[in-house]
């Protein structure tokens, strides 16, 4: 009996086997089927990144476009007081803001403005002006800086001083500055009084507010526009940022052959 009764059991487990193998069968080809469906998801994602890769890869390797110069609205600008480059018979005027510890401006002034200058200002074809913009909440040793360009104006150095400043960026204590100024022939103690009794201090800060007035909230940022009577300046372009030269090239192109047909 007890022989009977064990191949009973043994028999019942036997037929039910199959059965539960079928059912872990089933689970485990649902399963099976759940992760292939979420392979070939990610194999997808993955696939779309990659082509995202390329079509990046691809957009560097080709030449960007120069940004085209913004127009702004027609306004008047002062040139009171500006140092300037060129001829005064210039037919069109560049008229730049620029702060002297800003690299970008340094920058445009190592790479960018001799190649102006000798195509065009050389040439008496453009007035070359700055305007100051020191930005101190970013730039602390800019206000100085511009201070003591000023200060060598003074004396008919500004573009000496002009051109210290810009190969020193990282070296503008007040020092650095003394020493700038015996380095491009500037009597010491007249710069000393200038500096100490901030003699440009509002020429500077009218700048500020004339280049607020004009929208500009970075530097270097330009003008460019035809002289009028008066010390004043028609601005019909703006170039915002340190581009390259064939910009400007293309913009003071396209100006004085406009201004040749008036």
């Amino acid at each position: 009996m007890k022989i009977r009764r064990v191949l009973t059991v043994v028999l019942a487990a036997a037929l039910l086997l199959p059965a539960v193998v079928v059912a872990q069968s089933s689970d485990d080809l649902k399963a099976l089927r759940q992760e292939i469906e979420s392979l070939k998801a990610g194999i997808g994602a993955v696939q779309r990144d990659v082509q995202d890769i390329k079509n990046l890869l691809q957009s560097l390797r080709q030449p960007a476009a120069p940004p085209s110069p913004v127009t702004p609205e027609s306004m008047e600008m002062s040139l009171t007081n500006a140092h300037a480059k060129g001829g005064a018979g210039a037919g069109l005027v560049l008229v730049e803001f620029s702060d002297f510890q800003c690299p970008f401006c340094g920058r445009h002034a190592k790479q960018t403005m001799p190649q102006i200058e000798r195509e065009y200002v050389s040439t008496g074809k453009l007035l070359y002006v700055m305007r100051n913009l020191p930005l101190e909440q970013i730039h602390p040793d800019a206000f100085r800086a511009a201070s003591a360009a000023e200060c060598a104006g003074d004396q008919g150095k500004y573009w000496q001083m002009h051109e210290k400043l810009f190969g020193n960026q990282q070296a503008l204590s007040a020092a650095d500055l003394t020493r700038y100024a015996q380095e491009t022939g500037v009597e010491p103690n007249a710069f000393k009084q200038c500096m100490d009794a901030d003699s440009h201090g509002a020429r500077i800060r009218q700048d500020l507010k004339d280049a607020l007035a004009a929208g500009v909230n970075s530097t270097p940022t330009f003008f460019l526009g035809f002289p009028e009577g008066g010390g004043k300046v028609k601005i019909v372009r703006r170039v915002q940022g340190a581009h390259p030269y064939p910009v400007f090239k293309a913009a003071i192109d396209g100006l004085l052959a406009e201004g040749a047909k008036k």
